[in-house]
């Protein structure tokens, strides 16, 4: 489960975002028009990024001196914005690092980077325990990836919200590091918004590095 507030608080960010949609549509539709569609399911076990219309660089985040410090290196979607977390939010076995929220450029949602204590973790098993904190969720699909010289897990599964009284996809991958295990996670406003969003978190994957 969401350690402290991180639960509410996330449901109550859910709320906001639809309150923002109902009132600014028109605004977020004027975003980017090439938005790609999703991936195939994580199903099986991947050696390489997948045939995703990619998305353009906005640069880099991760290393010291960029909008958030994490254990690892990865390129954000041109127009999103990265924000780092000091707030004491966690699921399962990482805390919340940094928010790259997709507003700027046309979506309503986020990438969520979420880093844990260094020690013998295993990636698999951090992923599960993360997506197990998280109450609601159907489907999961694993599968495995290797980009840059970094292997890690990923997952595909359904979100169902008893706030917002619907069902949609999520996605999230995990790698470990020697500082700790980092979960990246995509979530998003409903499944469309989300599948809009996939390129972006897939860029994040493929240009993920260790610092």
């Amino acid at each position: 489960m969401l350690v402290g507030a991180g639960n509410t608080w996330l449901r109550m960010a859910h709320v906001a975002l639809l309150a923002g949609v109902l009132t600014g549509c028109s605004e977020a539709a004027e975003g980017d028009d090439s938005k790609a569609s999703a991936r195939p399911s994580a199903t099986s076990e991947t050696s390489g990024p997948d045939d995703t219309a990619a998305a353009t660089s906005g640069g880099t985040i991760g290393a010291a001196g960029s909008a958030c410090e994490l254990p690892v290196t990865f390129d954000i979607a041109k127009s999103w914005k990265a924000e780092a977390v000091e707030a004491p939010l966690s699921q399962g076995p990482v805390s919340l690092a940094c928010e790259i929220d997709a507003k700027p450029a046309g979506n309503i949602g986020f990438l969520r980077v979420w880093a844990g204590k260094s020690g013998d973790a295993d990636t698999r098993a951090v992923l599960e325990a993360f997506v197990a904190a998280e109450d609601g969720v159907t489907k999961e699909k694993y599968g495995t990836f290797t980009t840059g010289g970094v292997s890690g897990v990923e997952v595909e599964y359904l979100y169902s919200s008893e706030l917002l009284g619907e069902t949609k996809k999520e996605s999230a991958f995990a790698v470990t590091t020697a500082d700790g295990p980092v979960v990246v996670h995509l979530g998003g406003l409903d499944t469309e918004e989300h599948e809009e969003m996939l390129p972006a978190y897939e860029l994040a994957r493929r240009t993920l590095r260790t610092t």
